[in-house]
């Protein structure tokens, strides 16, 4: 049975050894080089001191999978937009892991005030495209051949959800 549950500080050698064979086996991310223990780390009580979340996914004591969002761009505007990434462990793809890890970004980020869900993905990745289609994003945009990797240049695809914000936001 697969739990999902908040990210605990002893999921972070768990969090990389997925985060860096996606980074090294994949075009999910787009980055050559695999992150340090310390990175991962230091991104983990970032995302924490930001407000943010870190969801897993876990069966049988394992971390499968893990989901977050941060922000979307730097500039104060874009405070009511964040980015979401979801990643899977080899050889627990395509079991329905993502669809676990997606809605509880979804319902935080309802929760917390924002207005839209941005996910940058690979475009060969019908899979995540697919996954991030049955929750409502749709494509907006299409960026050709904006990422080198493994020998081929790369599209990216942004893929948005527009959530309901219950209160006029504020500018200041």
């Amino acid at each position: 049975m697969i739990t999902i549950r908040e990210a605990r500080e002893a999921d972070i050698p768990a969090l990389l050894a997925i985060y860096n064979h996606v980074i090294l086996h994949t075009t999910a991310v787009y980055t050559y080089e695999a992150q340090t223990l310390e990175a991962r780390a230091a991104w983990y009580r970032d995302k924490l001191a930001a407000g943010y979340p870190v969801v897993v996914a876990e069966e049988g004591g394992q971390v499968i999978g893990f989901s977050s969002y941060g922000p979307f761009r730097a500039w104060p505007a874009y405070k009511y937009t964040i980015e979401n990434s979801v990643y899977v462990a080899e050889g627990q793809r395509g079991k329905g892991v993502g669809k676990l890890l997606i809605q509880p970004l979804i319902d935080s980020a309802r929760a917390k005030g924002y207005h839209a869900i941005i996910a940058g993905i690979d475009s060969s990745n019908d899979a995540s495209l697919r996954l991030h289609a049955s929750f409502g994003f749709v494509e907006v945009a299409h960026f050709r051949e904006v990422g080198y990797k493994f020998g081929r240049w790369l599209d990216l695809t942004f893929l948005e959800l527009l959530l309901e914000t219950p209160l006029q936001p504020s500018e200041g």
